[in-house]
Parts: C-alpha cells; structure tokens; sequence
C-alpha cells in the first residue's frame, strides 16, 4: 500500500505533539514563575521563623539568671538551670501532680466534644426537623458570649447539684466544657461536604440513622474530627478561667493556675515561669506534630459547604 504526498502530511499534522521542554523547565513566557515560587518560599520562612521566634526565645529565658532574664539579651549569661530546680521543687502541688490534673481534664472534655459535637453536627446537617436552622443560629450566638457573663447561673448550677467539693470539682469543670460551638459546627460543615449518595445506599441495605451515623460518616470525618481533637484538647489544656473558678481545692489545681504562683506582687520570676511555660507547651506542639495532616485537611474540608 503507498502512500501520496498528501497523505503523509495529513497523517503526520494529525499526530499528537509531544512536548519539548524538560520535566521542570518553565515554558517559554512564564520564567517569573520560579522567582515567584521563590519569593513565597523566603516569605513563608521567614513568617514561620517569626512565629517561632517567642517559643525560642521562652526557652532561653528559661535558662538564664533572674538578673539576667530581666535584660534583652539572646543567649544566657550564664547558662544557669536554677529556674528548672525551682519550677520542680518550689511549686504546691508540684508539677507531677498539675500535669495529670491538667491532662485528665483535658482528655475528657475532648472526648466528650468529639462524642457530642460530632452527633450534634450530623443532626444539624443531615436530620430534618422543625427549628433546626433557628437552633443552629443559637449554638452559634453561644460563641458570642463571654465567660464572665454566664459565671453567676453555672456557678449556682454546678453548687446546686453538688460538683465544686472534692474530686467532683473535676467534673464540674467537664461538664461546662462538655460541648463547644465551634465544635459542632466545624463537624457540622464537614457533615454537609459528604455525598448524600453515600447515606442512601446505606438506607436501601436497611441502616437506620444511628447506624449510619456510626459505621458511614463518623469514618469519614476523621479529618474533621482531629481538627476538633485538637483544638479542643488545646483549649482545655490552657484553660485558665474556669478551673481557677471551680477547681478551689490546691490539689485539683492545673497548670495554668501553677504558672501564676510564680508571678509576685512586685515582681515576676521569669527563669522559673518561662520553664513551667515550656513544659505546659511540649505536648501540644507534640499533638499538633503528630496530627497536622488531618488539622489541616479538617479545617480546609469544613469550609468547602455551607
């Protein structure tokens, strides 16, 4: 079989064009791409650098004299471990004793906002009833409300049933910070960003609401709920307001209220605060380390639908 002039250029213009330039190499008309790219980079560095800067700087402190902490100064002359003694000596109850109390409410008002906040927020988003979206816009108005102002009603609340003697103060401080706003609609708004079509195949294999709820969404809000796991957890662990409040007992205190202990009438021992304040922030940044994939995918996920 032959083939004409013609043909062959038909067949050759037909051909798919294969590109030239290298993997990697801008094409011709966007070289300032690259310097753009760079540019960011340089940017976000040197924001992340600044941001950081306060941790840095908190943990050199840490290390100096109280003579020397009070100059602006970057490295300790001398490197003294003074503060670190006295922030594991001087403090009462000591630092072993605010860590769990402060961890043990922490971990329980994050699971019981991962528990309620996330059946909050798939009954906001999937479940039809009278006054849903009136109810949402309460939850939402809750978060304009300050702590002090509703201080008088829970106090007398929480005195009424009997949770600020004891270890039940511990439980008083839960149960105000059992379920938070920003909670339920962050879970909410991820709930909402799930294909319907996923609820009504399990409706045609006979899956009741719990069940869907249970074994479909819950699973795939993972992101969502590290989001929540983690702002919570943040949250309670520097709580300050209302476990000064209910925690009365020395022994419940947290270590929040441990850091004021170290802030005088006149003066403030800065080496023995900042260590205490480095303690404090070590499982934080641990959690956050651990668990920044799903935060992130969370926090952009719950803002795709409202």
């Amino acid at each position: 079989m032959t083939t004409t002039p013609g043909g062959a250029a038909a067949t050759q213009a037909m051909r798919p064009q294969v590109a030239l330039t290298e993997p990697g190499v801008a094409p011709v008309g966007d070289r300032s791409s690259g310097w753009r790219r760079k540019l960011a980079y340089v940017v976000l560095i040197g924001y992340a650098l600044l941001m950081f800067l306060p941790f840095t700087w908190t943990v050199i402190t840490s290390f100096k004299t109280q003579a020397d902490s009070v100059r602006l100064t970057f490295f300790p002359n001398p490197v003294s471990l003074r503060g670190w003694e006295n922030a594991f000596t001087e403090l009462d109850p000591g630092i072993p004793v605010l860590f769990a109390n402060s961890l043990g409410i922490a971990i329980a008002v994050t699971v019981s906002n991962l528990i309620l906040g996330s059946m909050a927020g798939y009954a906001f988003a999937r479940l039809r009833f009278p006054g849903r979206e009136f109810l949402f816009l309460l939850v939402l108005a809750t978060m304009m409300i300050p702590d002090p102002l509703r201080l008088v009603p829970v106090y007398q609340l929480l005195r009424s049933v009997g949770l600020l003697g004891g270890d039940l103060q511990y439980v008083g401080v839960v149960v105000v910070l059992a379920v938070a706003a920003p909670s339920i609609f962050l879970l909410r708004q991820y709930f909402m960003s799930i294909p319907v079509a996923l609820e009504e195949a399990a409706k045609l294999d006979g899956a009741g609401f719990f069940t869907t709820f249970w074994r479909i969404m819950l699973p795939l809000a993972t992101p969502a709920l590290a989001a929540v796991a983690i702002l919570q957890f943040q949250g309670s662990w520097n709580g300050f307001f209302w476990p000064l409040i209910i925690l009365t007992e020395r022994n419940n205190a947290t270590l929040p209220i441990g850091l004021v202990l170290f802030q005088d009438t006149y003066a403030t021992r800065w080496p023995e605060l900042m260590a205490v304040v480095v303690i404090a922030t070590l499982p934080i940044l641990l959690l956050y380390l651990f668990f920044q994939r799903y935060f992130v995918e969370g926090i952009a996920a719950a803002g795709v639908k409202g």
